[in-house]
């Protein structure tokens, strides 16, 4: 295989790689903050509104990986050698592993403003900061593999 093939194979796994892991910690995340919300609703559907940002917030980790990936796909075409497709990988591991791990927390700190809001509705904003901190992380991640793509030097 030749250094433009492994090249584009690299950059291709990175994109890959950071909607794949991002996304499943999408998949994790949401899945905390749902099972508590769907006990809660059994009581009092009228807590629906409260609850749903609280659950959809873990899913913007996905959204961020198909960003980096869909970023990290306009440059595959540029690559013409292995160093540049490795680059390419190596850029789409910041959101790929904040995208994971941070889903995956948020959800649980989510999970948790679910149990805030059953107990004391008016507070839901409060559980969405604490949520949204964690939020930050997978948005540094984010803005790292965004810096580290458009560092790339294609010839």
């Amino acid at each position: 295989m030749s250094d433009l093939s492994l090249g584009v194979v690299m950059a291709a796994f990175g994109a890959g790689l950071a909607a794949i892991m991002a996304g499943i910690g999408s998949i994790i995340g949401i899945g905390y903050p749902a099972r508590a919300a769907a006990g809660v609703l059994s009581e009092d559907p009228g807590k629906f509104g409260s609850l749903f940002l609280l659950v959809v917030l873990p899913g913007t980790q996905g959204f961020y990986g198909f960003v980096a990936a869909f970023l990290i796909i306009g440059n595959i075409a540029k690559v013409t050698d292995l160093s540049q497709g490795a680059q390419l990988l190596f850029a789409a591991l910041p959101i790929a592993f904040t995208g994971l791990l941070s889903g995956i927390h948020q959800g649980r700190v989510c999970a948790a403003g679910v149990n805030l809001v059953a107990k004391r509705p008016k507070e839901a904003m409060k559980g969405v900061i604490y949520a949204a901190m964690v939020e930050t992380y997978a948005v540094l991640g984010l803005l790292v593999t965004f810096f580290l793509n458009n560092s790339v030097k294609f010839s």
